[in-house]
């Protein structure tokens, strides 16, 4: 296959993705994501139900389709801290500069999203699960970067800190949006929060896994 035809199925393939992806959040929004089935979504996405099985596995992912980004960017962040920067102030940097941008991957995803959300206990249960994940990949980075033996507890008991801080943040955001606030409102509180919350840490964990 030439280099043309496979750049060709790459972008087929993203195309595809992104329509299923697209056509699932439409109808869980006006639904409601427990009132969906795969088999509807597939029907507006004009594909086959395997096709949309084969690209998201679950149905949960169809309307989280962040999984990556969300359990990786923490680890991401710490992996390119700056030197002299610490576990901890590279994750309060990104923090804020994803405060400032409202991204959704930190829980700025608008009042309608977030009650489909937050009405399926399906899609709770899931988020749970992201969390966890992005826990585990944090304390696996900061072991590597620490050059941690297998048994030293010390990385898992940072990530748990660490990404405990991120989860309530997560909830605060999510929350005051169900309030009705808007975004700049929104920003605002979580970012002082943010202060409050990494300042706690500093003692614990301001000289733990700064690049040399």
């Amino acid at each position: 296959m030439s280099r043309a035809q496979t750049g060709l199925r790459a972008t087929k393939k993203r195309q595809t993705r992104e329509n299923i992806s697209n056509e699932a959040t439409r109808l869980f929004l006006e639904r409601g994501f427990d009132n969906v089935t795969i088999a509807e979504v597939a029907a507006a996405a004009q594909v086959a139900k395997m096709t949309v099985t084969n690209y998201f596995p679950r149905k949960e992912d169809l309307a989280l389709d962040m999984h990556d980004e969300f359990v990786r960017q923490p680890a991401k962040t710490v992996e390119e801290r700056a030197p002299g920067e610490s576990a901890l102030a590279a994750l309060r940097r990104s923090y804020l500069a994803a405060v400032a941008e409202h991204d959704p991957v930190i829980g700025f995803s608008g009042p309608v999203f977030a009650r489909m959300i937050m009405d399926s206990p399906a899609l709770v249960a899931r988020l749970r699960e992201f969390h966890d994940d992005r826990e585990k990949a944090l304390a696996d980075t900061l072991a590597s970067e620490t050059g941690a033996e297998p048994d030293d507890i010390l990385p898992r008991v940072a990530a748990i800190q660490l990404i405990g801080v991120l989860r309530l943040l997560f909830d605060e955001t999510v929350r005051h949006t169900l309030e009705g606030h808007d975004n700049a409102d929104i920003a605002r509180t979580v970012a002082e929060h943010a202060c409050v919350a990494f300042s706690a840490l500093e003692p614990a964990l301001g000289d733990y896994a700064i690049r040399r």
